[in-house]
């Protein structure tokens, strides 16, 4: 029985690494409809080949057509609803957040209690790096908000599956 409940799918696409791919696999989803909540794209294993992670929403019918057409792409080599194992997914935020001399210890527990890092630091803001799963860097910026965030920027999930698969 497939599930028609709209859920979060992580996407793992094998791909050559030839100018205009990543914007036919785009194209494709916007053709379709299919939102995009995040894409990753860098090298792969194999020389020549790159590493797509998308992360989109769908019923379970909605993603074995995204799975299909993909397939239609002729320099799609792989396809992999990582999802449907289990995985590690994780992101990388850099957060610039305003920060009086006052307030840095407070945002300094903040840092540590995440597992964060300080890469920068001016004289009225800090930035501050942190790697995790995509509900970790949320509750990291609501977090933060209070202080003021200058900038954020997100680079969107990257993921495997587990164990020896």
């Amino acid at each position: 029985m497939t599930n028609t409940t709209q859920t979060k799918h992580t996407i793992s696409i094998l791909v050559n690494d030839q100018p205009g791919v990543l914007q036919r696999v785009s194209g494709l989803f916007g053709r379709r409809g299919f939102n995009i909540e995040s894409i990753t794209v860098g090298q792969s294993e194999e020389q020549g080949l790159s590493r797509m992670v998308i992360v989109t929403s769908g019923d379970d019918k909605t993603i074995e057509q995204i799975e299909k057409q993909l397939y239609k792409i002729i320099d799609v080599i792989k396809v992999i609803d990582l999802s449907a194992n289990p995985m590690v997914g994780r992101e990388l935020a850099l957060i610039k957040v305003k920060s009086e001399p006052s307030a840095r210890p407070e945002i300094m527990g903040l840092v540590e209690t995440f597992r964060a890092a300080v890469v920068d630091i001016g004289t009225h803001s800090l930035m501050v790096q942190v790697v995790g799963d995509t509900e970790k860097i949320d509750a990291m910026i609501e977090l933060l908000t209070p202080y003021g965030i200058r900038e954020l920027s997100r680079t969107g999930v990257t993921a495997m599956v587990r164990g020896n698969a």
